[in-house]
């Protein structure tokens, strides 16, 4: 049985039990891929899969439950679990933000080359091509890490609405890694892309590759940032990852309804930042890695502003955290595949672009940093802390010498109130992959403009 057979008894399925819950929702999918893992000159992985499978999610009284499966013969018996789960806990009113029922088919086509036209070989060829490149770098390479992934999903959601939706969409990845080694000191470099338009995306990378090679050998003899406080500027990258992991999760309701102190702090119309700053998220932009046309809940994709003009004025939102909060859902309802319930979850995020120009983000700086790119980071709460991939050293208003080992530190609504000008440049990022709830590497877009910022905490060498 195949899923164009299946969605068309979903409907009669669930009429036969939607009198024993308040709501009842059936998601299947059917995925294929591949997957390349390179470490060194060993392969990690190398495989090629499909997959099928199945959720049902159902809400009795504002009880949940959930169930799994990857056999569709099996879908009666966990909706009867499900519903049985539901019915067991449920022991309140079920607040579901109403939405328009929607029966539609939308495909997120891809506009260059189908992966499934290029071999496995082919594919294994590019990554050792890629891989041969790092290594051959310089003879201070002394690990490296090569990782090729390419998807296609196919989703059928059923609702005891109404709403019978099928999506379909590739996404496409690949990641690099070079770690350089001189004596004691140890420095890495690395470099991610995405896309869901095609393969040609990931053909002709050399030169990017080999930057992040390059960038691991030369950090070996830099100097190391003195640590202490400055005024920062941030490339567009910096600034994607700064408005996803800092600001963005701090925008999912789920974060907000049950925990009242700090649904006070993200309350709507507090002032975050400068009358310039305008903060979005949504999967409405088309072409981007968090971009669709319907999330998991089938609410439409939208545009949501977080920010405008430096005030709180919205958050992100499941059916079910609008519900207890009264407000609209917007779209961001998302699961990672058929085993995990959907939850809040960002899309594309972005700071819309400034007025300044960028080449005078320096002036008037008499000590500072420039940060680009990134190595990692991590958030807890509000609190931050970002290596950057390059940092240079600003002086008198001019870049001065490469730095290394740069950690960018602080509190997001300090760090946001203290932003000093937007620049009038502007980058999409489609290189992340975000984790939540055991939920990690769903694909979503970051974007923005180089920032400055006054009073950062930058880690380094002791003064």
């Amino acid at each position: 049985m195949n899923l164009a057979t299946i969605k068309a008894t979903l409907p009669e399925l669930i009429g036969r039990y939607q009198s024993q819950a308040d709501f009842i929702s059936i998601r299947l999918e059917q995925s294929e891929g591949t997957q390349i893992s390179l470490r060194g000159n060993q392969v990690e992985t190398l495989s090629e899969g499909i997959a099928i499978g199945g959720q049902v999610r159902v809400c009795h009284q504002g009880g949940w439950g959930f169930a799994s499966f990857n056999r569709w013969e099996q879908l009666r018996q966990r909706l009867e679990e499900a519903i049985a789960a539901a019915r067991l806990i449920g022991d309140d009113e079920t607040l579901l933000a109403p939405i328009d029922p929607v029966q539609q088919t939308f495909i997120n086509p891809l506009t260059g080359k189908d992966p499934r036209e290029i071999s496995l070989a082919d594919k294994k060829a590019l990554c050792d091509h890629y891989n041969d490149l790092l290594r051959g770098t310089s003879d201070k390479i002394t690990t490296t890490h090569v990782r090729y992934s390419d998807s296609q999903q196919t989703v059928l959601l059923a609702t005891s609405e109404g709403t019978l939706l099928e999506q379909c969409w590739w996404d496409l990845e690949m990641r690099f890694a070079a770690t350089a080694k001189d004596g004691n000191g140890v420095q890495v470099g690395r470099e991610t892309t995405g896309s869901r338009r095609g393969y040609g995306d990931l053909e002709n990378l050399d030169a990017v590759v080999q930057g992040a090679a390059k960038r691991a050998v030369k950090a070996l003899t830099l100097p190391t940032v003195q640590g202490k406080i400055y005024p920062v500027v941030i490339d567009p990258i910096l600034t994607g990852l700064f408005v996803h992991e800092a600001f963005g999760h701090l925008s999912e309701a789920d974060m907000l309804y049950e925990n009242p102190d700090f649904l006070e702090v993200m309350s709507l119309g507090r002032r975050f930042g400068p009358p310039e700053l305008q903060i979005f998220d949504g999967a409405a932009p088309p072409g981007h890695r968090g971009s669709y046309g319907f999330d998991d809940e089938g609410v439409p994709a939208t545009t949501t502003q977080l920010i405008k003009d430096g005030e709180l004025v919205g958050r992100l939102h499941s059916r079910e955290t609008a519900g207890k909060l009264g407000e609209q859902p917007t779209g961001n309802a998302r699961c990672l595949n058929y085993h995990y319930p959907p939850i809040v979850r960002m899309t594309n995020t972005w700071i819309g672009r400034g007025a300044t120009p960028v080449a005078h983000l320096l002036d008037g700086i008499e000590e500072g940093v420039y940060a680009q790119n990134w190595l990692g980071g991590m958030t807890n709460g509000e609190m931050f802390t970002f290596s950057a991939g390059e940092a240079w050293m600003i002086r008198n208003g001019q870049l001065a010498e490469p730095v290394k080992d740069v950690t960018l530190s602080g509190n997001v609504f300090k760090t946001l109130a203290n932003i000093e000008a937007i620049a009038d440049d502007f980058y999409w990022d489609e290189s992340g992959g975000c984790g939540k709830g055991g939920q990690n590497g769903l694909a979503v877009g970051c974007g923005g403009p180089s920032l400055r910022i006054r009073d950062v905490v930058v880690g380094g060498d002791a003064a």
